[in-house]
């Protein structure tokens, strides 16, 4: 017996313990499927189920899954999108804040600004009126779209707008979440309290679970509204109870420091290596930025492709994101004896390409 036609006391454990980690005084709700994909069509409907809305904005770079809603509001590759036809309508995308590449030269800590007065002057002004809105929806950090942490600020004024205007504040974590920046969600970072949270990947250490968890206030589900046959069974459940144990008390806390030993580690490497552009992210999530010149920032896809072969070769596996990006997000359990092979490994796959140039 599986999914949700029977009671079994684990599930309502886990949706309990993943609601206590969500930041917000009200009670939350989970709904379990069995991919992040799914998480995200369900996130859709949960949206546009609790405000009777039918409109969703989305950002440019990022990667919601591959299924027809979550593609709908995947922007990472044209390829995703080749060949499938009309996706949903009713669905914008705008600008992701990337301070490296800040179109108005701000910092990381102020880069978006001009994003969020297109979202208030332009989107609502001229295209959807914010009362058609259900839901924004945004990662943290964005994953496929290569490893870029959206500032602070710009997290807190998303919320505000969306408060604001009685919109779903929709916060993708498959890739972020679950201890993998020093604390279960990489939403914590900046204070925020998102009114439905996407989980899966690490959940349930590979198993395959996802999860929506949301206020209770807003997953209201009536009979028969939602529903799967897999998601939530009961042996991805235990796999997901015993995860959590595991992040809690010590996996959330080493991520946080093996992650900044790491960015100590990899501080020196804009100045030390021409074609590292830009080193960022938050704990175990880093992003490693390629390019042909530091000065101009011309992406180079082919020396990052270039650099993830030859650490193969080295023993080290790591892979690309974005166009130019390399990603490192190892086991929240490294340790630094790993942590210092990596570092290694990657210098000298950096200066056997500097060499060949």
């Amino acid at each position: 017996m599986s999914g949700t036609d029977f009671y079994y006391e684990s599930m309502p454990q886990l949706a309990e313990r993943l609601g206590r980690t969500i930041p917000g005084a009200e009670s939350k709700k989970a709904f379990f499927t069995n991919s992040g994909t799914e998480a995200i069509e369900g996130a859709i409907k949960l949206a546009r189920y609790a405000t009777k809305r039918d409109k969703l904005i989305a950002f440019y770079g990022c990667f919601h899954g591959r299924s027809m809603g979550a593609l709908s509001l995947t922007a990472s590759k044209s390829t995703q999108r080749k060949g499938f036809g009309a996706l949903l309508s009713g669905i914008e995308h705008i600008p992701y804040p990337y301070a490296y590449r800040c179109a108005h030269g701000h910092t990381a800590e102020t880069c978006g600004a001009e994003i969020l007065e297109q979202l208030e002057g332009q989107i609502f002004k001229r295209l959807f009126d914010p009362e058609d809105v259900a839901g924004i929806i945004i990662e943290p950090i964005q994953g496929e779209g290569g490893y870029v942490p959206a500032p602070k600020f710009f997290l807190q004024e998303l919320q505000r707008i969306c408060r604001q205007h009685g919109i779903m504040f929709i916060v993708d974590e498959v890739q972020s979440g679950m201890g993998r920046t020093g604390k279960w969600w990489a939403s914590e970072h900046a204070g925020i309290e998102p009114d439905i949270l996407c989980s899966a990947k690490g959940i349930a250490s590979g198993m395959p679970l996802g999860a929506i968890i949301a206020r209770e206030s807003v997953m209201r589900w009536g009979p028969g509204s939602h529903g799967t046959t897999f998601g939530g069974n009961p042996v991805c459940i235990a796999a997901a109870l015993a995860t959590m144990e595991l992040i809690e008390s010590e996996y959330k806390e080493n991520a946080q420091r093996m992650g900044d030993y790491l960015f100590g580690r990899l501080a020196d490497w804009t100045k030390n290596f021409k074609i590292v552009g830009d080193v960022r992210g938050r704990g175990l999530m880093i992003g490693i930025e390629i390019v042909r010149d530091q000065r101009t920032k011309e992406k180079a896809a082919d020396l990052r492709n270039a650099i993830v072969d030859l650490a193969f070769h080295k023993g080290l596996l790591v892979l690309g994101a974005g166009e130019n990006t390399i990603r490192l997000s190892p086991p929240l359990l490294i340790d630094q004896e790993q942590a210092d092979f990596a570092a290694r490994t990657l210098e000298d796959c950096f200066r056997e390409t500097e060499k060949s140039l």
